[in-house]
């Protein structure tokens, strides 16, 4: 599963990274500012409430929009990005499990939060 998930953040990096090369199209730039609003965005597709899956439409969602956004760059900008993306995750090879257990500790703290609200 992580095999299939490092090239799509690879890709979702390298995205973030190109949107200050000027060399980076409209297109690409709007993309990436539409994951941005979707993640952001208390309108989703499953509500951020929803347990497991509310935050999980939007780990795979906006990675996603983003990983195709970074697919429409030119050669030049998309190696220039792709390679400071490998680097920051050669540098940090502990960000995407960081990410899982913060995922699953939020997720918790929400459904313990809703418990005590409800239960007392």
């Amino acid at each position: 599963m992580i095999a299939r998930i490092r090239p799509i953040w690879r890709d979702a990096l390298a995205l973030l990274f190109s949107l200050a090369d000027r060399r980076t199209p409209l297109p690409a730039k709007a993309a990436a500012l539409i994951a941005i609003i979707y993640a952001v965005s208390p309108l989703d597709l499953l509500p951020d409430l929803t347990p497991l899956l509310g935050l999980g439409d939007d780990l795979m969602i906006v990675p996603t929009i983003l990983a195709l956004a970074a697919r429409s760059l030119p050669a030049p900008v998309l190696h220039d990005a792709r390679a400071r993306s490998a680097a920051l995750q050669h540098r940090l090879p502990w960000l995407l499990p960081a990410l899982g257990v913060a995922l699953v500790v939020g997720v918790g703290l929400v459904v313990w939060g809703l418990v005590r609200s409800l239960g007392g």
